[in-house]
């Protein structure tokens, strides 16, 4: 036999002849069972040792105490921090797992770790501890003490959330629950004899399908505040939170906290969904009224719905009097989105006055006639100014007619634009810069038609057309090139839609009036080409039809 000397730990033995084959064991960086090394022996041996004689002299210990129980003050779901049984020995160098410590070495130091917990002592003053009873068990107890010590726990507050769901038990005074309720008053008065968990005279008092456990939970620890200490706890939660507090108040008849809620919220800004979450609330309740006066107060009354049209009318006039372009551009934007249909507070828009909004268009119509008649006349009125007032006046027009449209009451408008006569007369001597701005009321006019938003007579759509159309062909190049907001191609469809609703004979006039405009002008002029030849097939195609049948 023959044995290879040297550095053993890295060479194998080698066996020659028939005798059994011995192995030396060889262990660098492995997890095969370490040689008995001092060192190796020293930490792994040794701790085995150690932890079973702790274990021999510590004595067992029973079953845990529930946590709501004034016996224990330490909670079972605090999970303890296990070591791995693996240990660095020392650079390079990892001891093997021993699979006959680890369980022991575990337990050991769960079970010393329990007993470092159990000398601390929590003690709570006025403010709940977030326990479980078990580390499967769904419930939750919460112990809420004024005095900081188990002795005044003589009542046991078990809320219960809806289907079944949560489970909150809070170990309080019944002495601070009855001066603090009226409801659970008098059920302490007829629990006074129960007992729960072998605790002396303990009332147990049971609060079922409870919305919010969190929200009971929190106005139960107001009970153990000043009434200062209650606004600042308020101030913390915020409205929205403060809200459900005094819901909860309310059911349980906690009138301290009721008025500080109030208090508190009438002090401070709502958002429109706290605002309308407590007109719900105040609805169902029945508050003092010296305490919700002066929230009432900010409320809508019978005077400001009364007000509402006069309101709607200065606002209107403010806006059409403005002559700051900015301004006014964001008050047309804040009032039409106010006053229109489509509104977020369309539930509840009252009906707006037709009569102040057609006075008011009538004023700027008025006004846009009063600026060309000055125009005309050659007056000593700069031709700058001349054109920002026709300007504001034709923006002032176009933003009632929306409004108008919305509310399904432009027809009459109609009316009065297609007979102001004068103002043709006018538009026809002014200058290309100037007159092409009353023509973009007209576009207005014709998309509103075009759309089917607006349903006039026939004598309206008549009047509009005779007196409009051919200012619509001499300044659509202008519009155009200065369209501020108009779309060209629903110009061309809302004067072609508009035309064909014409009489036949009407229709013949103007059609061939475009068709001459057209054929001088081009692109200068709107294409009707579409409802031109509509008004061919009506006209003859399906007329010698119709003639043919007869």
């Amino acid at each position: 036999m023959m044995t290879m000397g040297g550095d053993s730990d890295h060479r194998k033995p080698t066996n020659f002849g028939t005798g059994p084959l011995s192995r030396r064991r060889s262990w660098c960086c492995s997890f095969a069972v370490p040689p008995a090394s001092p060192d190796a022996l020293s930490i792994s041996s040794r701790n085995h040792i150690q932890a079973k004689a702790q274990q021999q002299q510590r004595p067992k210990t029973g079953p845990k105490s529930v946590p709501c129980s004034p016996q224990s003050s330490k909670s079972p779901l605090n999970i303890v921090g296990r070591m791995d049984p693996r240990r660095i020995l020392s650079p390079g160098r990892v001891s093997p797992i021993d699979s006959d410590l680890g369980i022991d070495t575990m337990q050991e130091t769960e079970t010393t770790r329990e007993d470092e917990e159990e000398e601390d002592v929590v003690v709570v003053d006025s403010a709940p501890n977030l326990r479980s009873e078990s580390f499967r068990a769904p419930k939750i107890d919460v112990t809420v003490s004024g005095s900081g010590s188990s002795e005044g726990y003589d009542a046991r507050l078990g809320l219960k959330g809806r289907n079944g769901g949560e489970v909150l038990v809070l170990e309080l005074s019944s002495e601070v629950l009855a001066a603090n309720s009226d409801v659970f008053a008098g059920l302490i008065v007829e629990n006074k004899k129960c007992s729960s968990l072998g605790l002396k005279n303990t009332c147990r008092i049971e609060v079922c399908d409870v919305e919010n456990l969190g929200v009971f939970r929190g106005t139960v620890e107001l009970m153990f505040e000043e009434s200062n200490g209650i606004i600042k706890k308020l101030m913390k939660m915020g409205v929205y939170r403060a809200i459900d507090v005094l819901e909860v108040a309310a059911g349980i008849k906690f009138s301290r906290a009721v008025l500080s809620c109030l208090k508190y919220l009438e002090a401070v800004p709502w958002t429109e969904d706290e605002e309308e979450k407590l007109r719900r609330l105040l609805a169902i309740h029945n508050f003092d009224d010296a305490a919700t006066s002066e929230i009432f107060a900010r409320f809508n009354s019978n005077e400001t719905e009364n007000l509402q049209d006069s309101l709607s009318k200065k606002l209107i006039w403010s806006i059409t009097s403005c002559s700051d372009v900015n301004p006014r551009n964001e008050l047309k934007s804040l009032v039409k989105g106010l006053l229109c249909k489509s509104s977020v507070y369309e539930k509840e828009q009252p009906e707006i006055n037709k009569d102040d909004i057609y006075r008011a268009g009538k004023c700027c119509v008025d006004s846009l006639a009063k600026l060309f008649e000055e125009g005309s006349s050659g007056s000593s009125k700069k031709e700058k100014p001349l054109i920002e007032g026709i300007s504001r006046e034709v923006e002032n027009i176009n933003w009632l007619l929306e409004i108008m449209i919305d509310w399904e009451i432009a027809e009459e408008f109609v009316e009065i634009w297609g007979k102001q006569k004068r103002l043709v007369e006018m538009h026809e001597r002014a200058s290309a810069m100037v007159r092409y701005e009353v023509s973009r009321v007209t576009g207005a006019i014709f998309i509103a038609m075009g759309k089917r938003r607006v349903q006039c007579g026939g004598e309206a759509r008549a009047g509009l057309v005779e007196a409009w159309f051919k200012p619509m062909l001499v300044d659509f190049g202008w519009l155009q090139r200065c369209k501020k907001g108009l779309d060209m191609r629903e110009v061309e469809e809302g004067i072609g839609q508009t035309l064909l609703t014409l009489p036949v004979k009407q229709q013949y006039q103007v059609f061939m009036e475009w068709f001459r405009w057209f054929s001088k002008h081009g692109t200068e002029c709107p294409n009707l080409s579409k409802a031109f030849q509509i008004w061919w097939r009506r006209s003859f195609l399906r007329g010698v039809e119709s003639s043919t049948c007869r």
